[in-house]
């Protein structure tokens, strides 16, 4: 065990109970007496200006000065207000760009250092910083060509944060794997890793301008969400230039009192630009909370900050889908049967009842508007099902899941009478017609049979002996001739019935 993680474990909990934050002592009448004396102990450290404010005003303090990691957490839980409050989520959200800045010469100094070139080799103005997260601020600048831009910057010294934040990380988790019996079914190991593996990467920004400028492509296809051009000469391991986002930041609590917005419209699009970008092409901006949206009315949406990217597999792509699907169509034998065939719910489980607890879940809230659903209990119903079945966590599903639940709150914020399953509902339905129609399933049959003629010729041209080469050479020759007119035949089928 590391000392100096162990040292910040406790310093965190010590930073925590001296702002009243652990348990608040808002929610004192709620509790029983055990509880409610072990709630005081905890706040004897308690006193002074940390423990003023709102429960979420003290939270936030106390986060910030907790470092990336802990911000981070309450980046996602501002997302929530259904469930923690408005009030509360509200005060939470300052820590979603509105961190106290490091000064702007230091930005300058960082930003020639990194590019190593002189400011002037590629800005004529370079400002004060616009935005400040946990990781990184953003400045105005203005290139020589006259297009304005956004100039993000690292922190000074938060790699060497990170790597502290991550060694307690690793540690908390271990000792909740160890101790906390059933919290293991929540691979706590293994969603510390992924999660310290994504804050790793968020470190690089050149891997950011990737993920921006292969998603600002993604999201081209569909509309619902648009990303800015990336500035290739602008980026650096510790600097990201990316042209201006326009419209305002949603995290702007005034943005949503505009007249001109649709708001319906708006919610709908935050859910389908999630959906297709994970569903058709298996990449998805995977932190997207208010902080890193603009809007424009009517319905413009505009989102920033690609230092979280998810990805999805084939088979994880299929059974999103098909889940997702089987929800919006109220099939919850198919849906059941999904989580067996994925592995989600392991094989000596009986098949109807989950169908019969996925009912439980589904049919309360299906056609209800956001507004009329208690999310805080639905959330608390699907976690005793998990454990009822003995689902366990699975660590390639984490940002997913994540950003499943963000993007559903920001949704809720923007339209509290918003429709998950309306607003879900087309871009799944594409998603069946295109991968799961008989033309599909022609189409991927006619796959199947050209890797198999590929996989035969490279047999039949892997020879011991010249004489053999020829023969065998012949024989794949004429294999593939035929395997190829099948894959032909097959195709042409495939295009009549799409056409």
């Amino acid at each position: 065990m590391s000392l100096s993680a162990f040292g910040r474990l406790i310093a965190a909990g010590w930073t925590l109970a001296r702002a009243d934050a652990l348990i608040p002592r808002e929610i004192d009448p709620l509790l029983p007496p055990s509880a409610r004396l072990a709630a005081a102990i905890l706040r004897l450290p308690a006193g002074g200006a940390a423990r003023r404010g709102r429960p979420g005003e003290r939270l936030a303090r106390a986060l910030e000065t907790l470092g990336p990691v802990a911000i981070k957490l309450g980046q996602f839980l501002s997302t929530r207000a259904d469930i923690l409050g408005a009030e509360f989520a509200a005060d939470l959200s300052r820590l979603k760009d509105r961190l106290p800045p490091f000064p702007t010469e230091v930005a300058r100094a960082e930003v020639a250092r990194a590019l190593g070139k002189p400011l002037e080799a590629l800005f004529s103005e370079f400002g004060e910083p616009v935005g400040s997260a946990s990781l990184a601020q953003a400045h105005s600048a203005i290139l020589n060509d006259g297009r304005r831009v956004a100039v993000k910057v690292l922190r000074p010294g938060v790699e060497q944060q990170v790597a502290r934040d991550a060694a307690a990380l690793r540690l908390a988790a271990g000792l909740v794997e160890r101790l906390v019996a059933p919290a293991r079914r929540l691979e706590p190991n293994l969603f510390a890793a992924t999660v310290i593996r994504a804050l790793e990467m968020e470190l690089d920004l050149r891997f950011e301008a990737a993920g921006a400028d292969e998603l600002r492509a993604v999201m081209a296809r569909d509309a619902f969400m648009a990303a800015p051009v990336v500035i290739w000469d602008g980026v650096a391991k510790r600097v990201l230039t990316q042209e201006w986002a326009g419209g305002r930041p949603l995290s702007d609590a005034a943005v949503l009192e505009d007249p001109a917005l649709d708001r319906k419209t708006l919610a709908d699009n935050v859910i389908r630009a999630f959906l297709a970008q994970a569903l058709d092409h298996g990449v998805f901006h995977a932190d997207l909370h208010e902080g890193n949206l603009f809007v424009a009315a009517p319905a413009g949406l505009t989102a920033i900050d690609f230092g979280i990217v998810g990805r999805l597999g084939p088979k994880e792509q299929k059974f999103l889908a098909e889940i997702l699907y089987g929800f919006i169509t109220r099939d919850y034998e198919r849906t059941a049967a999904v989580h067996f065939e994925a592995g989600y719910v392991p094989a000596h489980h009986d098949r109807a009842a989950f169908a019969q607890a996925l009912r439980a879940v589904g049919e309360p809230v299906f056609g209800r508007a956001a507004s009329q659903v208690s999310m805080g209990r639905l959330l608390a119903q699907l976690f005793e099902i998990t454990a009822l079945f003995d689902m366990h966590l699975r660590p390639e599903l984490v940002l997913l899941q994540k950003t499943m639940v963000t993007v559903e709150g920001v949704a809720r914020r923007i339209d509290p009478e918003h429709d998950l399953w309306a607003a879900a509902e087309p871009i799944v339905r594409r998603w069946i017609t295109r991968e799961l129609s008989p033309a599909a399933r022609i189409r991927e049959l006619a796959e199947e049979v050209h890797r198999a003629a590929r996989a035969i010729i490279t047999l039949a041209e892997s020879p011991p002996a010249p004489t053999v080469v020829i023969e065998r050479d012949r024989s794949g020759r004429a294999v593939w001739f035929a395997l190829g007119a099948a894959t032909a035949g097959l195709a042409a089928v495939a295009g009549w019935l799409i056409g």
